[in-house]
């Protein structure tokens, strides 16, 4: 099999996650926050119950606290009546802090994709003031009892990404390539603290009678605080290699195989040529050899920058897609393990023209190519 590129990639698979990605099924709409006056907004948005190509953070459940409201019936003090009173109730809505989907981005082989943890929000929270009234009647004289309202604002966390990073393309055999670090990702936890309302007491109160009015009593009330955990993507790498003379890369848990298009296809077409069939048995023995049998395979179609990019984008795709059909139909690679992606000419191995800006043929061609990569622990 010839080829001149080599690329290197890792098994990592958490990737892009459900609300960021564009192929996600239709999801029950999110609940949003209520508001520290107990409204709520409209929806944002769609809300993930799983994320297909990421981790799922999962929604935390804010529950309605309720207090009943405290009737004072009427009264007759010293030939005067007292009227009756309601103290209201609380109610404070249940709260929602949505599910969310970290973000892995897809990434063609020797890079690692770019990580995105959404920014969040705990909604906030009021507990209404309350009074009892005071009575000055028929010779009684009991002051009023209040205590004022309470409340939190809302608590936010801002998004977290890290991004991309790839190693260099070798130019030749027994160059060094250098290992890549991409750092974790973090989105610290939130928390919002609990609210009380303490108990309120108005005793009782004769007059020089002995007509008296009852002690009124309104139990305290609070709001539960809320934690919400904090997400981490870990720190990942690829290992530095020296260039072999083929077009396969062993590392001590990855593997990689560049082919340049040309071998596998007539310019701007993307049907496999009847010759590349030898090539593409050789590379099929040796993912069976060296992958683990259930470890996902990516295939990654590339261009160089001939023609618009849209046209290209969609020709490395029929590319890869092509690649994964022969690997499955004729390979005898299960079709479940293998993904096709097409980058168009987005991710260059080499610059498609020379420093005077004239045009550079053999750079286009190693930017022509297709990388199969998996994981081999």
């Amino acid at each position: 099999m010839r080829a001149v590129a080599i690329a290197v990639t890792v098994g990592l698979t958490l990737t892009a996650c459900g609300a960021l990605g564009n192929d996600e099924p239709p999801r029950k709409a999110a609940t949003a926050p209520a508001t520290a006056g107990g409204a709520t907004p409209s929806p944002t948005g769609p809300e993930p119950t799983e994320c297909p190509r990421g981790e799922l953070i999962e929604a935390v459940e804010i529950p309605a606290v309720h207090a009943d409201p405290v009737h004072i019936p009427e009264a007759t003090i010293g030939g005067e009546k007292v009227p009756a009173v309601t103290i209201p109730g609380v109610d404070v809505p249940a709260q929602r802090v949505p599910a969310q989907c970290v973000e892995e981005k897809p990434a063609p082989g020797a890079c690692l994709g770019a990580v995105a943890i959404p920014g969040t929000s705990i909604p906030g929270t009021a507990l209404p003031g309350v009074r009892i009234p005071g009575v000055q009647a028929g010779g009684v004289n009991a002051p009023p009892v209040e205590e004022s309202g309470k409340s939190h604002g809302p608590v936010n966390q801002s998004a977290v990404s890290v991004a991309e990073v790839c190693q260099s393309k070798p130019s030749e055999e027994g160059q060094y390539v250098a290992s890549v670090y991409r750092p974790a990702a973090y989105r610290p936890s939130l928390y919002r603290p609990s609210l009380y309302r303490p108990s309120l007491y108005r005793p009782r109160a004769c007059n020089d009678k002995g007509e008296c009015i009852p002690p009124v009593s309104v139990p305290s009330v609070s709001v539960p605080s809320v934690s919400v955990p904090s997400v981490s993507v870990p720190s990942a790498s690829l290992k530095s290699y020296v260039a072999g003379p083929g077009q396969v890369i062993k590392g001590n848990d990855q593997i990689a195989y560049n082919i340049e298009a040309d071998v596998l296809f007539d310019f701007g077409k993307a049907d496999i040529k009847p010759e590349a069939a030898k090539s593409l048995a050789e590379l099929a023995e040796s993912i069976r050899e060296e992958v683990p049998s259930s470890a996902p395979i990516q295939v990654d179609g590339h261009t160089d920058s001939k023609g618009d990019p849209a046209s290209n984008k969609a020709l490395s795709e029929r590319r890869a897609q092509a690649i994964v059909d022969w690997l499955a139909t004729k390979g005898g690679l299960d079709r479940g393990r293998l993904k096709a992606t097409g980058y168009g000419e987005t991710k260059p191995a080499a610059p498609n023209t020379r420093p005077d800006g004239s045009d550079d043929p053999r750079a286009r061609a190693k930017n022509r190519r297709v990388v199969i990569s998996a994981a081999r622990s």
